[in-house]
């Protein structure tokens, strides 16, 4: 009778741990990170500061609003990009940021001037994220900005317009009636439709007209009704 034969087998030695599979490996750097890709390429201009308040990433929304390519921002401190190399207002050397951080205080979006690259002037809002580690270090400082430079013009060119209008005091506030005149002026109805729609004649319409423009100190429809829409009457 031939020999029976055994099949080797191997165990695993009893108290044994399965040897764990290697870890994935993990950029140190920012720019690795899954929120700073996000930021990367987010239309908005982002920034990311170190703890010293120099500028350690800056994404390509940063360099098409200010004109400053990454290299030639990274490794400077953020004043000396957005107010020159003493700074001005909320942006200075004796960076406010920080110190709000580090007395625990939240910082505020803020509407910052600045000056670009080829010496347009911007206006930005700057908002601010902060990143917390262990034992109260600050890693990281976000700051993220947009161009608002042509909402702050048209403001401007608002105030500027109405410069010389009256003041709102009582004598130049308009009737109940008035204000329903002008908001039919600014749906761009006429005096016979708002005289049908509030149930008086063409010639009383066109004496509340004659009135609304005397208190605003205007003499279009166009410019009354602009006024209006910029003190939120209508």
């Amino acid at each position: 009778m031939k020999p029976r034969r055994v099949r080797a087998t191997t165990r695993a030695r009893p108290g044994r741990a399965a040897t764990p599979d290697p870890p994935e490996r993990r950029g140190t750097g920012p720019n690795e990170t899954v929120w700073w890709r996000a930021l990367a390429n987010a239309a908005d201009g982002a920034l990311l500061l170190r703890d010293d308040g120099r500028i350690a990433e800056w994404n390509t929304a940063a360099m098409r609003i200010t004109g400053f390519e990454a290299a030639q921002v990274l490794g400077r401190p953020c004043c000396t990009v957005f107010a020159g190399a003493n700074g001005t207002g909320f942006c200075a050397a004796s960076c406010r940021v920080f110190s709000q951080i580090k007395k625990g205080e939240p910082v505020p979006t803020v509407d910052m001037p600045i000056t670009s690259k080829t010496g347009r002037a911007l206006w930005l809002s700057m908002s601010t994220i902060v990143l917390r580690a262990a034992q109260g270090r600050i890693p990281y400082v976000i700051r993220t900005f947009r161009d608002i430079t042509a909402v702050r013009d048209v403001l401007g060119l608002i105030g500027h317009r109405f410069a010389s209008t009256p003041a709102d005091d009582q004598s130049t506030r308009l009737t109940g009636r008035e204000l329903a005149v002008l908001r039919f002026m600014a749906g761009g109805a006429t005096n016979r439709a708002i005289g049908h729609r509030l149930q008086i004649s063409p010639a009383t319409v066109r004496n509340h007209t004659h009135h609304i423009f005397e208190k605003l100190g205007v003499d279009t429809r166009l410019r009354a009704v602009t006024y209006a829409i910029s003190k939120f009457w209508i």
